[in-house]
């Protein structure tokens, strides 16, 4: 990693050592960031999460509202507000009134496959989760953790790796937060991190993402994975920067084998668990470091930013040449956005450049070449209660003409442009304690597609009902979303909130 990626970490982690004493904390201006379908991944192509397929409306203040668990948690307006907070429902019950705020929920889910996938199992998902989630201000402080603790009953092992979220027990968040100028604000530790226009489609959002989870029907909160890092912003009437810094290298949780089958171009077939990704991620403190800045500011009814990345790809996108084993080559990512009302509604535009800094004239067979990302999107409200959103996506592979000739006989042909487009439905009934959703990803140019229907009803204050799907299907066994039709399931789970 750059020097000047070294120099920036050191001077954010010396910070928070140093600022933690320092001026009382103040409410974050920034806005609410959302989600997209970015980064690809050996085994998943450019365009679900990223390149992420979320999540659901976007996740930031640049693009559609966050669903609830998605975005940051937020940062009290002054010091001591916890005293002036309700007594939540744990207090109530013992009638007690808790050091810190404790609040959480309880929730069962269980989903199967519609196929026959000789690779898994016929469950998709057979979990029941608990998730606790803490927060304790201080004079100048905010302490905040969320942890779930898991009974998987389709895992092979429930040791914890808080890596990969396998285990008993998957750490979401444990951060401090404190301002040591009235202008700034820092986080540090594990946080969820988001930002972009896009829905479901993550161009900008260089932070990991769990597809495992959105593929067998986990809450859409859960495509989020957090980040270990130090996050700076800072606020002033130019512009608003927002500075993060990663010391060791966040992968997103890829699709490996493990819970959903998938397309190897190695083998030429799809493989699932008989064939786990071991892949070589770097993990060197302080050298296989991320940084990601965003600056941006509003420009009349506009919101606007610029972006830059600099680390690695998220998912393994190049293989080491003597071993054959997956790695994580070198990616910087630059970046813009807007987002604004368009013809009544909320129009969107997001554009990146991806530059693959181990290939960049893409003759490496191994690598994953440089590419350009752009996504144009529109959202409105049709009639009371019903929205839709769609968008158009496009993923440009550079140096197209050296890819090919580097390619071996007998390989897979792949379009130089992939086409994506998104469409989200979402319907609110029983005075709103219903809600019905549908989000479609369809690619023209390879004959896939990807359907997520849902529906939520709001039981009670405290009692959530859901039931939905993860259906795939393509013309061919090795395009994005075709690889994965074994892995079509329907769900269905209750929440007990508290």
């Amino acid at each position: 990693m750059a020097v000047t990626a070294h120099w920036i970490g050191g001077v954010l982690l010396s910070a928070c050592l140093l600022g933690a004493s320092a001026l009382p904390i103040r409410a974050q201006s920034e806005p609410a960031l959302p989600p997209g379908l970015g980064d690809t991944e050996p085994t998943l192509p450019a365009g679900l999460g990223g390149p992420a397929p979320a999540l659901p409306p976007g996740l930031d203040g640049d693009g559609p509202a966050l669903p609830p668990g998605l975005g940051e948690s937020p940062t009290p307006s002054e010091a001591g507000a916890a005293e002036a907070l309700p007594r939540t429902t744990v207090e109530r019950w013992f009638d007690m009134r808790l050091p810190f705020r404790l609040t959480g929920f309880l929730e069962g889910r269980i989903g199967a496959r519609v196929t026959d996938d000789p690779n898994q199992h016929r469950f998709s998902i057979q979990e029941t989760r608990l998730q606790l989630e803490v927060a304790k201000f201080f004079e100048s402080a905010e302490f905040h953790a969320v942890g779930d603790f898991v009974y998987d009953g389709l895992a092979d092992q429930h040791d914890v790796d808080l890596e990969t979220g396998q285990g008993a027990v998957d750490l979401r968040e444990a951060n401090l937060v404190f301002s040591p100028l009235d202008s700034v604000d820092v986080k540090i530790g594990r946080q969820i991190l988001t930002w972009g226009t896009g829905d479901l489609v993550f161009i900008n959002d260089l932070f990991p993402k769990d597809f495992k989870s959105f593929f067998i029907g986990r809450d859409a909160e859960y495509l989020k994975a957090p980040s270990d890092a130090v996050k700076l912003s800072a606020f002033s009437d130019l512009a608003n920067l927002d500075v993060v810094y990663t010391p060791r290298f966040d992968a997103d949780r890829f699709i490996d084998g493990r819970r959903v089958s998938f397309f190897d171009t190695a083998r030429g077939r799809i493989v699932g668990r008989n064939a786990i990704v071991d892949a070589d991620k770097p993990d060197r403190w302080f050298r296989d470091d991320e940084i990601a800045v965003r600056l941006y500011r509003n420009l009349g009814a506009y919101e606007t930013a610029l972006y830059g990345y600099h680390g690695f790809w998220k998912n393994p996108q190049g293989a080491d040449a003597v071993s054959g084993r997956p790695i994580f080559p070198d990616l910087s990512v630059y970046g813009a956005s807007v987002r604004g009302p368009v013809l009544g509604g909320i129009g969107t535009m997001e554009v990146g450049w991806y530059d693959s800094r181990d290939d960049r004239d893409g003759t490496d067979p191994l690598v994953r070449n440089s590419e350009v990302r752009g996504l144009i999107g529109y959202e409105r409200e049709l009639v009371t209660d019903l929205t839709m959103g769609l968008q158009y996506v496009a993923e440009h592979r550079l140096d197209h003409d050296a890819f090919e000739a580097s390619q071996p006989p007998g390989s897979i042909e792949v379009d130089r442009t992939r086409h994506l487009l998104t469409q989200r439905l979402t319907w609110l009934t029983h005075a709103q304690d219903v809600t019905w959703s549908l989000f479609t990803f369809f690619s023209p140019n390879e004959l896939d597609a990807y359907l997520r229907p849902n529906v939520s009803y709001k039981l009670t204050d405290a009692w959530t009902l859901t039931a939905g799907g993860n259906v795939f299907v393509g013309r061919d066994d090795h395009s994005f979303f075709g690889q994965f039709e074994d892995a079509t399931n329907l769900y269905a789970g209750a929440r007990f909130s508290f």
